[in-house]
C-alpha cells in the first residue's frame, strides 16, 4: 500500500478573484501530473480566502474597549483583538500571550483562525466565510474539467489542547466523509468496535501538512493520491461542518 503526496510548486500568489480550479490545472500541466480518480486536493485556507477577497485591513479597526484590555493582557495588537472579536462567537480561553475563541463558523481555535502570516503587511486573513462551500465549489469546478472523481479538503495550522505544536486540520471539504464511522466492524481478535469514528479529513489534512509547511514552502495546494479508501468514503454531501463537536458534548467546556 502506498500513498503519495505531491505538493503543486509553481501557483503564483494568489490574489482576489483568481479562478483556483484553472490555477490548480496549470499548474499541475506544467509539472507534468495527469489526474485520477480518488485524488484528494488540499488546500491551504489562506489561499480559498485570498482567492475571494476575504481580507482584513487591520489598519482601518477602530479597536473598543474590550479589544484594547484583551490587547494588554495577551500581547497581541488592539486592532488584531478587534478583528478576533468580530469573528468569534465566544471566547473560550485568554492566556499571556494567546485567545482562543469559538469562531462564527463554531471552530475552537486560536484567534478566531485569523492569520497575519503569508499575507500583505497591514491585512490579515480571516477563515473563509462559508468553507464547505468553497470546497464543494472547488471540487466541482476540477471535476469538470478533469472528468475525474475528485475530493477537496480545506486545511488550517490549529494548536491542541494538552498538546505542544500545531498540525493541520480540515476546516472544508467536499467530495469524501469527513468522519468514518466504523463502530460495529471487527478487530485483528474479533472484538466488535462500539466508539470507533475516524476524522479522516483531519488526517488528510495533516499528512497534507508535512511538505505544505508554514513559512516560505511556497507549497499550498497538495494532491493526496492512492487513499485507499477514497471510494468507500465519497460523498458530495459530507463536510467540515460534520467535524464540529456540539458545545454540550464538550467535556472540556461544561
Amino acid at each position: 500500500m502506498k500513498i503519495e503526496l505531491i505538493g503543486l510548486e509553481n501557483l503564483p500568489l494568489i490574489k482576489k478573484d483568481d479562478e483556483l480550479s484553472s490555477l490548480i490545472l496549470e499548474s499541475a500541466l506544467v509539472q507534468g501530473l495527469k489526474w485520477n480518480d480518488g485524488d484528494i486536493i488540499v488546500i491551504a485556507e489562506t489561499i480559498i480566502s485570498k482567492a475571494e477577497g476575504n481580507y482584513i485591513n487591520l489598519d482601518s479597526i477602530k479597536p473598543g474597549a474590550e479589544a484594547n484590555d484583551l490587547a494588554q493582557k495577551t500581547g497581541k495588537s488592539p486592532e488584531l483583538m478587534e478583528a478576533i472579536l468580530n469573528h468569534s462567537r465566544e471566547i473560550v480561553k485568554v492566556g499571556n500571550d494567546f485567545i482562543v475563541t469559538e469562531s462564527n463558523h463554531g471552530f475552537i481555535c486560536a484567534n478566531a483562525g485569523i492569520d497575519e502570516s503569508n499575507v500583505e503587511n497591514g491585512r490579515a486573513t480571516p477563515l473563509p466565510h462559508n468553507p464547505d462551500n468553497s470546497a464543494k465549489k472547488l471540487r466541482k469546478n476540477i471535476e469538470l474539467k478533469t472528468g475525474k472523481k475528485i475530493a477537496v479538503v480545506i486545511s488550517d495550522t490549529q494548536g491542541r489542547p494538552f498538546r505542544e505544536g500545531a498540525v493541520g486540520v480540515a476546516i472544508g471539504s467536499s467530495g469524501i466523509k469527513t468522519i468514518w464511522n466504523r463502530k460495529g466492524e471487527m478487530d485483528l481478535y474479533g472484538r466488535k468496535l462500539e466508539t470507533t469514528r475516524i476524522a479522516v479529513a483531519d488526517e488528510l489534512a495533516a499528512s497534507a501538512s508535512l511538505i505544505m509547511g508554514q513559512a516560505d514552502e511556497g507549497l499550498p495546494v497538495v494532491i493526496v493520491r492512492g487513499y485507499p479508501n477514497f471510494e468507500i468514503l465519497k460523498d458530495p454531501e459530507s463536510g467540515a461542518r460534520d467535524l464540529i463537536r456540539p458545545k454540550k458534548h464538550d467535556a472540556f467546556r461544561t
